[in-house]
């Protein structure tokens, strides 16, 4: 059978199909380097130069998730590598979860919680959700998805992306900063590039101002996290709601606030969306081997 290798443990919901389809190892350092075809890993992954030289029969790099930015696409194309994400399975999930993340916020549910927990009931006032302008950070597939949802609750919705988009019917905002300074929910949901790391800095937290609430469903290297903490300390903003973080799975405690809601990077964390991860990355590896085009294929 063809040689798999996982750098690190493959969820429970992906390591036995790839198991019975074909040979996984875990670990690099108990791999036959020489012999491995496919190389499978979170969007996470960490894969440069270096490691392609390891692993010299290396034909098909497949992500269980759609972040990639960690690979070294260079690297990839100059050795006729492919890879392939699993793309569209995990849209609504991600989505879903920023709307929930930005209610929280709002309305203070996790506070909230706390404090009937702990056996109390009263609480401060929320604010209301309906007619906030809200504006989205990057409009590909999951960015889409956001503003489908946040319409409903939407006064206006805006969003920026590399270019304006003729078929939706959103206000389009070059400017990050300007977009902050127009709207009160900033969603981010951009793919991180050299272009766009700690794009949200002191600056735009400042534009987005003291009504302004931040929901992060993107990637932890969009935000200038030190920045992000001295806006929540002093008033800047409003609050958050984060779902990824700067150096996960570390998160500060200056960021476990009542005006923070934090998830563990749960964006894609249903049984729904992992079984439909799972059953596509083991197609991209079955197409490739087969001599097709793998259907998550980047490049």
């Amino acid at each position: 059978m063809i040689d798999v290798l996982a750098l690190s443990p493959l969820p429970d919901t992906l390591a036995p199909r790839l198991a019975e389809r074909f040979t996984l190892h875990v670990g690099i350092d108990h791999a036959p380097c020489d012999r491995v075809r496919a190389l499978v890993g979170g969007g996470t992954m960490l894969v440069d130069g270096a490691l392609l030289d390891r692993l010299p029969a290396l034909e098909i790099v497949a992500v269980h998730g759609v972040g990639h930015d960690g690979i070294d696409r260079d690297a990839l194309a100059a050795r006729g590598i492919v890879l392939a994400i699993t793309a569209g399975v995990l849209t609504d999930d991600v989505a879903d979860l920023a709307i929930g993340l930005w209610l929280a916020v709002e309305r203070r549910i996790a506070a909230h919680d706390r404090v009937v927990r702990d056996g109390g009931w009263s609480v401060p006032l929320a604010r209301r959700a309906s007619g906030r302008r809200i504006g989205v950070y990057g409009l590909g597939a999951i960015g889409r998805a956001i503003a489908l949802r946040a319409v409903p609750f939407a006064g206006e919705l805006l969003y920026s992306a590399r270019s304006p988009k003729a078929d939706v019917p959103w206000r389009f905002v070059a400017d990050l900063r300007r977009l902050a300074g127009e709207c009160d929910v900033l969603m981010l949901s951009a793919a991180p590039d050299a272009a766009n790391v700690g794009a949200v800095d002191a600056a735009v937290l400042a534009a987005l101002g003291p009504d302004g609430v931040l929901v992060n469903v993107a990637r932890g290297a969009l935000v200038d996290q030190p920045a992000l903490i001295a806006a929540l300390e002093s008033g800047t903003i409003a609050g958050a709601g984060l779902d990824v973080f700067a150096h996960e799975p570390d998160v500060p405690t200056a960021l476990r606030r009542d005006n923070v809601v934090l998830s563990s990077h749960q964006g894609s964390a249903t049984v729904e969306a992992r079984a439909a991860m799972a059953a596509m990355v083991v197609a991209n590896l079955e197409a490739h081997f087969a001599g097709e085009v793998p259907p998550g294929r980047v490049r």
